[in-house]
């Protein structure tokens, strides 16, 4: 591995080297102001084995993330487990789940839609029975929640105690959406991320910080 394979150098005043492969998998090196390029080289000839992974690792993200073809064999997510899709002649149904999603072929060219209504239905019912779940156990009551299309978040609180949670969270693991869960009532108590407001999620689910990191880290691939 030579330095022809760093995709970007960026110096600055700091001390010491680091490295990052980014979601698309490209390679930056964060250097200081006036260390030789054949240092960097050194360097990162010596990270080669964790490069090599960490780009592995991206790729296939950046395959899971890409939009859906709706093709036979193709897999789709459901509370973190992954199930592949049928396409049959004369389904009885549009779509359907067991084990596996069985599409009609007659309903094609209608499956982001269908598969957009079934997801939407599947969050509304997940969703709903943890948000009672948590909030008997907390104490803290809420007004009423919405299952949205949002895109950039995963969960939201409004001043009215209205909470909203996107379709999509329903393709994580179920101690995932536990997660945001808790953190959207909690907002209805604490309106920032205050300490205050860590402590309570904290007491109400101990390794928060390891499922937001779940979701931190898998995000991307929660699409359709």
């Amino acid at each position: 591995m030579t330095g022809r394979v760093i995709d970007k150098i960026i110096r600055s005043k700091r001390k010491t080297l680091s490295i990052e492969v980014t979601r698309d998998a490209r390679l930056l090196v964060r250097a200081p102001l006036r260390m030789p390029r054949e240092t960097i080289d050194r360097f990162v000839a010596q990270k080669r084995g964790w490069i090599e992974k960490k780009k592995r690792e991206a790729q296939k993200k950046r395959a899971s993330a890409a939009p859906k073809r709706f093709e036979k064999g193709e897999k789709y997510l459901y509370l973190g487990r992954s199930y592949p899709l049928k396409i049959v002649e004369n389904g009885k149904m549009s779509l359907s789940f067991s084990d596996g999603f069985v599409l009609s072929v007659n309903r094609w060219a209608d499956a982001r839609m269908l598969f957009v209504e079934w997801y939407k239905a599947r969050a509304t019912e997940v969703i709903q029975e943890r948000l009672l779940y948590y909030a008997d156990l907390s104490g803290i009551e809420y007004t009423l929640f919405r299952i949205t299309s949002a895109q950039k978040r995963w969960g939201s609180c409004n001043s009215r105690g209205n909470l909203h949670f996107a379709w999509r969270l329903v393709m994580a693991p179920l101690d995932v959406v536990d997660y945001v869960v808790v953190h959207e009532l909690a907002h209805i108590v604490e309106k920032n991320h205050s300490a205050r407001f860590w402590h309570r999620v904290e007491c109400i689910l101990p390794d928060y910080r390891t499922r937001r990191a779940w979701l931190k880290k898998n995000g991307t691939i929660l699409v359709l």
